[in-house]
């Protein structure tokens, strides 16, 4: 099914990065519009929350899904093979993901402010992983932060060893001593 397609074509894989910068002006435009002025320290408390969240599940998932769990592994070596390639998870997919296993638990467990908050620090995580992630393998880099994502990636394609899994920081491999 081409909705499923890991491989997108350069439209689909443009739509993913709209798809993503459109709810998180969406959340950020419902929690503006509907919580209490009260709330917005806590809701940006959240917020930071939710990045922070999208920083150790980027790790984690790198690491321990990417590099370990069908049939993901596989398409991870795809990507590995073919870096310049156009592969990237589909948007569906990722969407569906955030949907299932964050935003409705934390719905579950909160409230509608809270959960669009998390879910809103989340995304905003996730989508500068796909920025940056895009940038190392797409972009030439002028600046010094780009240039010290590219080096640490390309040691993480090019070595051969199971290290530096963190793509937008290296704070999680710093933890568990994975940045060797």
């Amino acid at each position: 099914m081409r909705l499923f397609r890991l491989e997108h074509g350069e439209t689909a894989y443009r739509v993913d990065f709209a798809f993503y910068a459109s709810t998180i002006i969406a959340l950020t435009v419902y929690l503006i519009a509907t919580s209490a002025r009260e709330q917005y320290a806590t809701l940006a408390g959240l917020v930071l929350v939710g990045f922070f969240g999208w920083t150790l599940t980027e790790y984690l998932l790198h690491r321990f899904v990417l590099h370990g769990v069908q049939p993901f592994h596989r398409w991870h070596l795809e990507h590995h093979g073919r870096q310049s390639a156009l592969i990237c998870t589909p948007t569906a997919l990722s969407a569906g993901l955030v949907a299932s296993l964050y935003f409705f638990p934390a719905l579950l467990l909160s409230n509608r402010w809270a959960a669009c908050a998390l879910t809103l620090g989340f995304l905003t995580g996730y989508f500068g992983y796909a920025l940056t992630h895009h940038a190392v393998h797409h972009w030439i880099a002028n600046g010094q932060w780009l240039r010290r994502r590219k080096q640490w990636h390309a040691a993480h394609h090019h070595t051969g060893e199971l290290r530096r899994f963190g793509v937008t920081n290296e704070f999680w491999d710093r933890i568990f001593r994975t940045s060797r």
